[in-house]
This record gives C-alpha cells, sequence and structure tokens, in this order.
C-alpha cells in the first residue's frame, strides 16, 4: 500500500481533484473520476494477470482457472478493502463541495461501487503520471493480500450458491436490472431471485462480474445464521 499511496500523493492537483469528484458533484461529467476508472479498470487488470501468470503452472492453471483469481483479486469486495486501507473515504468527504448534504456525501463513501471506482481512478491517474512500470508496482503491493486470497481461497460463488441451493431443492436466476453508462464504460446491476425473491444485489462492469456480487451477497445472507 506504501508504494500506491506515494504515487497517489505525487498527482498533480488537478489529477488529484478529479480523483475524487463524484459525477454529481460537477455539472461535466468529464470532470469526475469515471474515465480515469475506466482506464485505471484496466491498467489494474493488466498488473495483476502479468503478476500472476509466470507464477502459475499452464497445466494446473487454464485461462479459465486464472480469469476467475483474477476476477476475486480485483473484484468490487477487494477493490473497496484497498480503497479503506488507502483512505479514500477520508479523502472524498474532504473533497465534496460546499453544499453537499452530509449525509449524501456518507452514503456515497459507504458504496462498495463508489469506492471501487475510486480506487480504479488513482490507478488510472498514476499512469498517466508516471508511467505503467511503476503504477504496476504499486498495485501488486497495493492489491498483494487479496492477490495471496484468491489464490489460497478461490472462490466463485455462483457455483457456491447452486450447490448451496441444490441442498435446499431450489435453483436461482439472475435478473439483469439495470444498464448504464457509454458502451465502452457499462454498468450493470444484477438481481439473483430464488422462488422469486431477491437474495442478493451486485454490480460490476461486465454482467458476468455483477451475478458473482449478487451470489456473493445472497451466500453471505444464507450462511449468515449457520
Amino acid at each position: 500500500m506504501k508504494l500506491l499511496g506515494e504515487l497517489l500523493d505525487e498527482l498533480p492537483a488537478e489529477l488529484e481533484r478529479q480523483v475524487f469528484t463524484h459525477a454529481s458533484w460537477s455539472e461535466r461529467s468529464s470532470d469526475s473520476y469515471t474515465r480515469l476508472a475506466f482506464l485505471g479498470d484496466s491498467v489494474l487488470a493488466l498488473a495483476v494477470t502479468t503478476h500472476l501468470y509466470p507464477r502459475l503452472e499452464a497445466e494446473r492453471f487454464g485461462a479459465g482457472r486464472l480469469t476467475k483469481i483474477r476476477a476475486q483479486a480485483v473484484s468490487g469486495a477487494s477493490c473497496r478493502v484497498v480503497a479503506e486501507r488507502l483512505d479514500v473515504p477520508r479523502r472524498l468527504r474532504a473533497a465534496a463541495p460546499t453544499g453537499v448534504e452530509a449525509s449524501t456525501t456518507t452514503a456515497l463513501v459507504g458504496t462498495e461501487r463508489v469506492l471501487a471506482s475510486v480506487i480504479e481512478a488513482v490507478i488510472g491517474a498514476c499512469y498517466l503520471k508516471v508511467g505503467y512500470e511503476r503504477t504496476a508496482a504499486a498495485v501488486v503491493e497495493a492489491f498483494g493480500p487479496e492477490i495471496e486470497q484468491a489464490l489460497e481461497h478461490p472462490l466463485d460463488f455462483k457455483s457456491a450458491l447452486q450447490e448451496l441451493l441444490a441442498r435446499r431443492g431450489t435453483e436461482v436466476s439472475y435478473e439483469t436490472t439495470r444498464e448504464e453508462g457509454p458502451p465502452h464504460d457499462k454498468t450493470f446491476e444484477v438481481v439473483a431471485r430464488v422462488d422469486g425473491r431477491a437474495l442478493g444485489n451486485g454490480s460490476g462492469r461486465s454482467k458476468k462480474h455483477a451475478e458473482q456480487e449478487a451470489a456473493r451477497e445472497a451466500v453471505e445472507g444464507l450462511t449468515s445464521g449457520e
């Protein structure tokens, strides 16, 4: 986390301002973190993939397993944890313009989707400032615990939910409830339903990612009392 924090502190004022500007705080969406998050998402994926690829034997880790491990390491939940370690919530609150209600800011700061997007924006901004090599090294360090967790305890929440429900004689279905954003930067929201009842909600840059997040919430809800 030290390296990414240092790069964040090196950012020019204009880039830093954009990193911590929510779209609702500006009249122009181009002044918010959305474009930087789009860039950072790609840099994050490449950095983690490049780190994982030589570590995992080709015979045991095909493209499918690599994809699942990477998806877990850079999931919305993982990004939120990294954002909290980087003190992003405090920085976001400090960046809120005068006139924005404290309750609104608190709601944003507590949202996984917002925190994940901001950490991606941090990565995108660092890439623009110092290039790929330094940014990738900082990303791998920052996401180190999440990468190790994904390697040691790989999760596929959709499969876990399906197995859990099979023991109960029920099945899950996934419904895409919302799509927003331009074609190159869409966000999907998905609900996991069992017998018509919503058990989990998830969002992500792809439907598969959103479904995994919805399945994760459903699994956590179903097993919390066990």
